[in-house]
């Protein structure tokens, strides 16, 4: 599995959100701060 280091720039990914919208990191390209968070579903 890849790592990733603190301070470091962040792999591009795509993913999509609660609504079914595709987003991409690179939409937020500019921006200081982007959070990103997981969840984990049960089913």
């Amino acid at each position: 599995m890849l790592r990733v280091e603190l301070n470091a720039v962040a792999p591009d990914f795509t993913l999509q959100d609660f609504n079914g919208k595709t987003v991409s990191l690179a939409d937020f390209t500019g921006q200081e701060n982007v959070l990103v968070v997981f969840n984990r579903g049960f089913f």
